[in-house]
């Protein structure tokens, strides 16, 4: 009996050795089979894109206004390849001078859905800014505050609006940068202050459905503003669209 209990207790634990390796075999298995079902591929995805002139982009924009130091108010100095940079000459003022450029350029889309603008802001050498108002708004030769169209973009050089608002929405373009407003009004090329242009006061922009809006910027400089031999800033204009339908 004794030999018989003995080996019955020797039985039980070579048993359970053997369990424990085919246990540990089978959770290798299984790590083994996650492992091998990991799959990876490879591909490749080709892109084009073009760099053109602002004036002929498809958020695009294009001169009018004529600036006193002569060509218009939005010009390129340097029509070459990476030298294309677009300025907006706005004169010499005095202290206490006001000027406004009711259409000192316009913005155009030629994307095929529309383009929000929500806002714009400002900075300058000097806190030039400050004394820059910008205004989006419909007649290009009627000034913005008496366009009931309008929608002010900057006051005093600070942002009226914000990246959650839609100060004006710019209606599907053609993607043709020869015309405006479908193919009513005409933007030919100006060769002296190399931009494309338009003079035309017969049409309007309609918020929402144009193709097109006018930027009115008006310099209002107070008594006390200081000498700027050369006050010079950035605009940043900022868009936004909703391409899903």
């Amino acid at each position: 009996m004794r030999i018989s209990v003995s080996t019955n207790i020797l039985g039980c634990v070579d048993g359970m050795k053997i369990d424990r390796r085919l246990t540990l075999l089978g959770v290798m298995l299984v790590v083994l089979s996650m492992t091998m079902a990991t799959q990876y591929a490879t591909t490749k995805v080709g892109y084009r894109y073009s760099i053109v002139h602002p004036s002929e982009a498809d958020i695009r924009y294009i001169g009018s206004d004529n600036s006193s130091g002569g060509g218009r108010v939005l010009k390129v100095d340097t029509n070459t390849s990476q030298n294309r940079y677009m300025i907006l000459e706005l004169g010499n003022w005095s202290p206490s001078q006001n000027k406004t450029y009711t259409a000192a350029f316009g913005i155009v889309n030629e994307e095929p859905f529309p383009i929000n603008i929500t806002h714009v802001n400002m900075s300058g050498t000097d806190s030039s800014e400050q004394y820059i108002d910008v205004l989006v708004h419909s007649n290009r030769e009627t000034i913005a505050w008496a366009d009931t169209t309008n929608c002010w973009l900057v006051k005093d050089g600070v942002s009226q609006t914000d990246s959650s608002t839609c100060a004006w929405k710019l209606g599907a373009g053609n993607r043709d940068s020869s015309n405006m407003d479908g193919v009513n009004l005409n933007t030919p090329w100006d060769e002296t202050s190399h931009v494309r242009f338009s003079v035309d006061n017969t049409t309007a922009a309609t918020n929402g459905t144009s193709d097109f809006v006018w930027v009115q910027i008006t310099i209002d400089l107070s008594q006390s503003a200081g000498d700027l031999s050369g006050g010079t800033g950035q605009i940043w204009i900022h868009f936004k669209a909703n391409t899903l339908s």
